[in-house]
């Protein structure tokens, strides 16, 4: 049993912890010596938005849908054409070298059909080398680490001189964000492996700490084995219709490889509504050329540029200099890309479009409007966005809004209605989230903006005249289906983001609350205490002791959110009803949330802004067998626990 004496004695000590500067902005050095690109020098909707079209199968049978998917490296057009390819990472199928991209394809899945994908890691080169990273990497951080060996792998690594940082070979692990999976095929941070070439050092670790036993698990339950330098994982999809995505899940590392391209949508279908009641359709397996989608998902990130075209992601908080790489805590990119393109354009009949859209940013938050003029700010919208889903399928009912705030990692599912704008009108989509940390509140009130000129731009929209009748239904009219919601909690459980000054900086991490409400801050190597029992429902009372807003990632399930506020029983806004996986956190707030935890083994729960997930603002979850020893994590059974009081570790 884990001890509050123990959890002390944890939090005192470990290694490196998520160091926060009292602000941060994109700055330092890339890798590449050429210099920065000023996104004002871009220019704007010059190019039509790439809808990613579905992963080609390798099989379908009467049992399964199953894919050979592989990460390699390539160059691809993602500033407009006259300018230079960029080198990026992505996801495509092996039996088809013209499906890979970034973003990858969609995976187009249906409810109660399974899915099985191999997933390989192919960052070689043409002579089978191993790929080095395409950004800058800290290798002192706690991270997969192979050049640590199987001693020394998935623990902090040492600085060997390069100015660049670790220049081996990449591991990779894929996690599909939402997805009710089994712990063999969740992604787990510690599964990762490195790719079969030629050149890895004989020293290295080839595979993380826990790719053996998931890869032993998934053999005795499908009696096939992992190849080297792959993972195979399959999908029940026995949840409800949804928009999933997937993307790397690499110990310590995943901000850089998802930043580097490796994502896509996984979409999957049900029988939730009759076919035409909502905007469709959307790429599937086998369409015809020059098909027209009007259920489009959109993958929106910022990213920065070298003049040359190539990635850029700061090599240190600031300064310049020969030293080694330094994690920074934060990033905003100076460009929005929708689907791999920078600032596209979408020309759209006049009626009903559906929008998958995604938050997968790395630590930028979003908040989205349809508006007549790009730059005026504060946004004027004139189109609502009526929200129809969250992460975990359809909301209760449809809900309109101005502004839609997207965190990382976030989706919403929306419907907005061109059918009475005039042929020839342009609008776009803004963001007026900020360029920086996000505390929540209102732009222009609370924070400035982001710069509206650049990553205050989105999307344009171009309208045209319809051609044929939409069947769908107004979405101020649609009646979605109800969903029962999770029962009474067998425990609640507490917990806690926290921050506190260490050496000057502030220090962020996860963590459980003590008997008198303070935050007791954990790492990913500090005993487990987030052990729920399988089958069991809980309560979680994230209590948020940081000036920052956090989204909360739990893996496995589909939440319900309870109440916010610094009580924890205000009620969510209407979008907000439905199943999440995903949760913002505010400051100084409890976010209160309830979920049912039906498979066991070893999953994780973190921040999904990816710099803090990656330097330990990542805990373990592991589920237990009926009958396993409870976790000592000061939470209660039977009711709900006293509303924690002021953190005195907070900074």
């Amino acid at each position: 049993m884990v001890t509050r004496r123990r959890l002390l004695a944890a939090g005192a000590t470990g290694g490196a912890a998520a160091l926060i500067p009292a602000g941060w902005a994109a700055s330092g050095r890339a890798l590449a010596a050429a210099a920065p690109l000023d996104a004002r020098d871009i220019p704007k909707y010059v190019t039509p938005l790439r809808i990613p079209p579905a992963m080609p199968t390798v099989a379908t049978d009467p049992e399964r849908d199953t894919y050979e998917i592989a990460v390699r490296q390539f160059r691809q057009q993602i500033l407009p054409p006259s300018w230079p390819r960029t080198t990026v990472w992505g996801y495509g199928s092996t039996t088809d070298p013209d499906s890979f991209g970034y973003p990858a394809p969609t995976i187009v899945a249906r409810m109660g059909r399974p899915v099985r994908v191999t997933w390989l890691n192919q960052l070689v080169d043409d002579r089978g080398d191993y790929l080095p990273h395409l950004l800058p990497v800290d290798p002192t951080l706690h991270w997969a680490n192979p050049a640590g060996g199987i001693e020394h792998r998935d623990r902090h690594g040492q600085w060997d001189g390069s100015p660049q940082g670790y220049r081996g070979p990449v591991p990779q692990v894929v996690h599909l964000h939402g997805a009710h999976s089994a712990q063999e095929s969740d992604g787990h941070s510690e599964a990762w492996y490195l790719p079969v070439a030629r050149n890895l050092p004989p020293d290295f670790a080839v595979s993380g700490s826990a790719y053996r036993e998931f890869r032993s698990r998934f053999a005795e339950r499908s009696g096939l084995r992992w190849a080297p330098g792959s993972a195979t994982f399959e999908y029940a999809n026995d949840q409800r219709p949804c928009t999933l995505w997937y993307h790397d899940h690499a110990l310590g590392l995943t901000r850089e490889n998802v930043y580097a391209g490796p994502a896509g949508f996984y979409l999957l279908d049900g029988d939730d509504l009759p076919d035409g009641v909502l905007p469709g359709p959307t790429p599937t397996r086998d369409d015809p050329p020059n098909a027209s989608y009007h259920d489009i998902p959109l993958m929106i990130q910022d990213r920065s540029f070298t003049a040359d075209g190539e990635l850029r992601y700061p090599k240190r908080y600031s300064g310049g200099g020969d030293g080694p790489p330094t994690w920074v805590p934060g990033f905003s990119g100076s460009t929005m890309v929708v689907n791999g393109r920078t600032w596209p354009t979408l020309t759209v009949r006049r009626r009903r479009y559906r929008f998958r859209l995604l938050n997968a940013c790395n630590s930028r938050f979003l908040l989205l409007s349809v508006v007549a003029n790009a730059t005026a700010r504060p946004a004027r919208p004139v189109l609502p966005v009526w929200q129809i889903g969250s992460d975990g399928g359809l909301l209760p009912e449809p809900v309109p809004h101005e502004r839609v705030a997207l965190g990382p990692a976030q989706r919403v599912d929306a419907i907005v209605d061109f059918t009475d704008v005039p042929a020839g009108t342009e609008l776009y989509l803004v963001n007026e989230g900020p360029d920086g940390m996000y505390g929540g509140g209102r732009p222009g009130v609370d924070f400035p903006p982001a710069d509206p000129h650049t990553t205050g731009q989105v999307l344009r929209f171009v309208v045209t005249d319809a051609t044929g009748d939409d069947p769908s239904v107004p979405p101020e009219q649609l009646r979605l289906p109800s969903q029962p919601r999770l029962g009474t909690a067998q425990r609640v459980r507490r917990l806690s983001l926290n921050e506190r000054m260490s050496g000057g900086s502030m220090v962020m991490l996860l963590g459980v609350l003590d008997e008198r409400g303070r935050g007791l801050p954990l790492r990913w190597s500090d005993p487990v205490t987030e052990q729920p029992t399988l089958g069991d429902t809980e309560e979680w009372e994230v209590r948020n002791f940081t000036r920052h807003v956090h989204p909360v990632h739990l893996h496995q399930v589909q939440f319900e959110l309870l109440g916010r506020g610094h009580s924890g029983q205000v009620r969510p806004d209407p979008g907000e009803r439905g199943r999440m996986d995903t949760v913002l956190a505010y400051p100084w707030e409890v976010t209160r949330i309830r979920a049912r935890f039906d498979l066991p083994g070893r999953f994780a729960w973190h921040c999904h802004l990816l710099e803090h997930e990656d330097n330990e603002m990542m805990r373990p979850l592991t589920v237990l067998p009926r009958g396993g020893a409870a976790a000592g994590d000061g939470g209660s059974t039977g009711g709900p626990a006293a509303p924690p009081t002021a953190s005195t570790d907070a900074g």
